[in-house]
């Protein structure tokens, strides 16, 4: 007896500016995880201190790109999706500035994170 092949459902593929934000939201949300562990002293970088900093330009630059893709989107779901991220420009920019050592470094570096979250919430 031969069995009837059920038609494949496929999904819609995610359009590029959702893919991007995404992309951008997990870079960041790495960076605090490894910033995170390194303040609690749970994660130890010594020589490779170097690790948190390309977090930080990967972050950086997937986020710019992801603002540049969803802004020239034409769905509207994707443009609110950019106006949601677009404040993490301002931490981003600062916290090269801000110290390690001190607690306005992880301060502003988790600003950033009511706008990622909104931004890919906005993309669904």
């Amino acid at each position: 007896m031969t069995r009837r092949r059920r038609p494949h459902r496929h999904r819609r593929a995610a359009p590029a500016a959702s893919t991007a934000i995404r992309i951008a939201a997990a870079c960041y949300a790495a960076n605090c995880a490894l910033g995170i562990g390194v303040g609690t002293g749970v994660v130890r970088t010594g020589r490779f201190r170097w690790v948190h900093h390309a977090l930080y330009i990967a972050t950086a630059t997937t986020t710019l790109i992801a603002l540049a893709i969803a802004a020239a989107d034409p769905m509207q779901r994707q443009r609110s999706a950019a106006r949601a991220l677009s404040p993490v420009l301002v931490p981003l920019a600062v916290i090269p500035y801000a110290g390690t050592r001190t607690r306005r470094h992880p301060i502003i570096a988790l600003s950033a994170a009511p706008c990622y979250l909104l931004a890919v919430l906005r993309t669904r």
